[in-house]
């Protein structure tokens, strides 16, 4: 039951009678999406007295489309019920504002109600990434978290048909529609969901782009949209792009070592006998050097052919979002010179 606009109760049998505990909701979420700077803005958000994130990074407690079907297959610590989300704010401050960093729910199709139901009062903040580099950056992420086995990016977006009919999906990924890469630039209506929800007013929009071009004035504008202060000394962040993946089969060798150290009871024996004699194979650094460069590199600049023809598959998205926003994102995006 909503007790006023701050929070929930939550009774408990204590000594023959109901103890009430006020359990507070999130004052703020930020959306999304993922490699648009979402990480970041976390980050510098943190570190504000005024403003309070669990542990939990990402909750994702409201984007219940988007969890495994599987139970045994969703990540530990995340919270299953209500109960165990709100208690991941009870470490505020009285005062603080409450924040979740969720970059999935842009895109779920529930997270918008349901959010709206427990925290009607909230603030939302979106951050959207020119859909080209977006989804580039994105498929390397996914590749990266064992989640994607295509390393091409066009190869892995010509699998969206199959996979929509269950083909193709990799053993790692619990939520084949994380690999719809399409469905992520969907922007406009995504952004309709929550304006359906919230008032325009709840609701900001940031780019990527401006975001990295000024971190600073774009941290003040979203502390003043929080209320708080906006003077209080902030560090500022960028954090480092993605490696790429040369070797598919070395790095879920790498992955699965740092899981079997990480939770060994979760891991299977072969990745807990490797980490118990790689480390020692591993120990000089020069060694430690060749494993990865075999299995890694730095950064390839994009297919210049392929990011066009993903500026021209995308143009209709980028249209419609600015034409929703009403901001020229066709021209801050340089979509205004594609055919």
């Amino acid at each position: 039951m909503i007790a006023d606009g701050h929070g929930l109760r939550a009774g408990s049998p204590a000594s023959g009678e109901a103890a009430a505990t006020t359990l507070r909701v999130p004052d703020f979420f930020i959306l999304g999406h993922q490699k648009c700077g979402t990480t970041a803005l976390y980050l510098m958000l943190g570190a504000h007295p005024e403003i309070y994130f669990p542990a939990v990074k990402e909750p994702r407690y409201f984007a219940a489309d988007l969890r495994s079907a599987n139970p045994r297959r969703r990540p530990a610590g995340r919270p299953q019920t209500l109960e165990e989300y709100l208690a991941l704010f009870a470490g505020a401050l009285p005062g603080q504002r409450l924040g979740d960093a969720s970059p999935q729910y842009l895109r779920s199709k529930t997270a918008a109600g349901a959010i709206a139901e427990v925290a009607p009062g909230a603030r939302m903040i979106a951050l959207l990434r020119e859909p080209a580099s977006f989804l580039r950056s994105f498929h390397l992420q996914m590749v990266s978290s064992n989640v994607e086995r295509e390393r091409d990016l066009a190869a892995a977006l010509a699998l969206e048909p199959e996979r929509r009919q269950g083909r193709h999906i990799p053993r790692g990924c619990h939520n084949p529609s994380s690999l719809m890469y399409s469905e992520h630039v969907r922007y406009a209506e995504q952004l309709r969901r929550f304006h359906e929800h919230f008032a325009a007013e709840r609701l900001m929009v940031l780019t990527y782009e401006q975001f990295h071009a000024d971190n600073e004035g774009t941290l003040s504008a979203v502390l003043r949209f929080l209320e708080v202060a906006d003077d209080a000394p902030l560090p500022s962040v960028q954090t480092p792009p993605v490696r790429e993946v040369r070797s598919g089969l070395g790095h879920r060798a790498t992955v699965a070592m740092r899981k079997a150290r990480n939770n060994p009871a979760g891991a299977g024996q072969l990745a807990r006998a490797a980490d118990r004699l790689l480390p020692d194979l591993l120990r000089p650094e020069r060694v430690r050097a060749r494993w990865r460069a075999a299995v890694y590199r730095e950064r390839e600049p994009a297919s210049p052919e392929l990011m066009l023809e993903l500026r021209r598959r995308f143009k209709p998205e980028v249209i419609a979002v600015s034409e929703y926003l009403g901001r020229d994102l066709v021209g801050e995006w340089g979509y205004d010179s594609i055919d």
